[in-house]
Parts: structure tokens; sequence; C-alpha cells
């Protein structure tokens, strides 16, 4: 994903189009997660649009986008409400400037799809999360209408089948916990949808299988008995652990 496409995606969201796909994705999502009190949540990618929604009852809000993405060109909040508390940052996203074990929650927005290592930022997403920790993926779905028309930010990179997204987070030490979907309302003809795309897509969560809805949407826990994580920071533990048992 270049820094062009990363860009556009603040300003589809600041598009009347991106404002109701916001909303009905918001409401998925915190369907899945009704409240977070006192918990430490940091958004992967893109997830300016959907971090407020914990706004004032999560202790710790936090947004990462790749460095090598650079800022968004025009960014998204809710309604005006400020953003995230905790701010925004720019880093790696193999190398994530958290210590391990000290989010509750990680919600990933424009993210996997886009990663330039996808095993690095998962295993990443790992590595911070505590141990009773989940993850929320939303993707655009291989089979959905959405993955296949690049004039919304989910029509670029790597799309997954609910499937696909989930045997991906298993072979990375993360359990399937919840599956769900959005966006059944077209990517297209946006002018005469969008005065009822709440009904459309009410209609389309009761008439259509979730596998031909536009994002894929995951929720997973921590496989603590899966493995461990990969990289410097387990082989740091490791030497830590030998040193202590040697002194």
């Amino acid at each position: 994903m270049t820094g062009e496409v990363h860009g556009g995606i603040g300003a589809f969201y600041a598009t009347p189009a991106g404002r109701v796909a916001a909303r009905l994705v918001r409401a998925r999502l915190r369907e899945l997660w009704p409240s977070l009190d006192g918990r430490s949540v940091l958004g992967l990618g893109h997830a300016d649009p959907y971090l407020d929604l914990w706004q004032g009852e999560a202790a710790r809000l936090v947004a990462l986008r790749p460095r090598q993405l650079g800022p968004p060109r025009a960014a998204f909040r809710s309604g005006g409400r400020p953003g995230p508390r905790g701010g925004g940052v720019m880093a790696e996203e193999e190398a994530l400037p958290f210590p391990d074990l000290c989010f509750d929650r990680v919600l990933m927005v424009h993210g996997l799809e886009v990663a330039e290592n996808v095993r690095r930022l998962l295993r990443e997403a790992w590595r911070v999360l505590r141990d009773d920790g989940r993850l929320l993926v939303v993707v655009p779905n291989r089979r959905g209408l959405w993955a296949h028309f690049e004039t919304t930010p989910f029509g670029h990179g790597q799309p997954y089948s609910p499937g696909q997204l989930g045997r991906l987070l298993a072979d990375h030490l993360f359990r399937v916990e919840r599956r769900d979907a959005a966006l059944f309302l077209p990517p297209f003809g946006f002018r005469a949808v969008l005065p009822v795309a709440e009904f459309w897509e009410r209609a389309g969560r009761a008439l259509c299988p979730p596998r031909l809805a536009g994002l894929a949407i995951v929720e997973a826990r921590k496989d603590l008995f899966a493995g461990e994580p990969a990289g410097a920071a387990a082989l740091r533990r490791q030497v830590r652990s030998l040193a202590e048992s040697l002194a």
C-alpha cells in the first residue's frame, strides 16, 4: 500500500459514503466490544475512524500507523469529537514501540491487508497483547464486492475470505473466538443507497450469507498454549531467564 492510497483513506472517510460505511462498521465493532471500561486499546493500520467508539471509557487509546506510509492527509473523527486519548503514533509495523503485554485489546483496520510483513505484524500484535488480550481484525472479504472496487480503501491490498483469515490467525498463535461481517450494501450507486443504508445492511445481514459481505471481521484471543512469540523480544526474555537461573 502506498502513501498515496493511505492518504486516500482519510479522504474517503470524509465523504458521505465514507461516513456511512464507517457508521455501519462501527455498529458491528460496538456489538463485539460493547464496553472496554478501564482497558488499554491499540489501533493498528488506520483505526482512527473507529477508536473513539470507546472514548471516555477506555483507560488508553493509541492509534499506530506504519511509518513507511506517513501520516494520513485527511483525518476523520466521528461527530467531530476529539481523537483517541493517547494520541497517534507512527512506527515500523515489524517493531511496535511498546513493551510486552501492555494492551488489553488490539483493533486492526486497514492494516493486515496492506502489511508489508504480515507474519511480523501479527507476531508484534501477539507480543504487546496481555495474556488475556483480544485481537479484532477487519479486512476486505475476498468474495465481497468491496474488495474489487479501488474507489474505496477496501479495494486495495490483499483481501481474505473468513476462512483464510481464521487460518492465518491460527498459524500465528491466535484462537478465533467470533466471526462477523459488515458492508452488505454495494460499493457503487451511493447516491441512491445512502438514504437507506441502514435498512439495506439489516436486510443483507438477514438474507445474505456472511461470506458475501464486503468485510470479514474476526475476533481472536492469544493462544498461550500454541507457542511463544518469535523475534528479539522472545530472545531477550530467554537470556534474562538464563541469567537469573545462573545467578
